[in-house]
């Protein structure tokens, strides 16, 4: 498949990112400083940068598992159907769970996740969203941390790709098309 030329404006600076996330980790050591594990859960594929860093800078003993959901299929635009398609390998039941996500965007995906693992009675739970884009949200969520508020956007880098390309970007930017 063939896709437009394209340019990216940086909009968000690896030093910004890491400086927020270390603010980041000390918010969330004083909400769960008395864990005995952390189980820091990442939405893939967009968010394991972001977890790789944060979970660095967390002074807490952590446990890291995977959920992958999507809303989009091969879409650009959110089917509002969310499946998930890879589960936790781990039990989160009477456990401190951090749900870790890239964008929170109409807020289809995070509401299901935080709605299936509220089922499966976490002690306590909490989220974190990379970025967040509350213009476009369609459902009633708000990540308990945001790193970044941004305008709507199509973004990359950082772990967030267009088309597979652009996650190992050390920054967020903007993507442009040039045609």
């Amino acid at each position: 498949m063939s896709y437009p030329p394209y340019v990216i404006d940086q909009m968000i600076s690896a030093k910004s990112i890491a400086a927020r996330i270390e603010t980041l980790a000390r918010e969330i050591h004083d909400h769960f400083e008395d864990t005995d594990k952390l189980v820091v859960v990442g939405l893939l594929r967009g968010s394991f940068v972001f977890i790789a860093d944060l979970v660095r800078e967390l002074d807490l003993p952590v446990e890291v598992d995977f959920l992958e959901a999507s809303s989009y299929g091969d879409g650009m635009e959110s089917s509002r159907e969310v499946r998930i398609l890879k589960d936790l390998r781990g039990e989160i039941g009477g456990r401190d769970v951090l749900v870790v996500e890239d964008i929170v965007d109409t807020g289809f995906t995070l509401s299901h996740v935080v709605r299936l693992l509220e089922s499966r009675s976490p002690k306590k739970m909490a989220t974190i969203a990379l970025l967040d884009k509350p213009s476009r949200r369609e459902v009633d969520i708000k990540a308990t941390w945001t790193g970044f508020e941004i305008p709507d956007e199509f973004v990359v880098g950082y772990g967030i790709d267009y088309a597979q390309r652009n996650r190992n970007l050390p920054f967020i930017g903007k993507v442009r098309f040039t045609s």
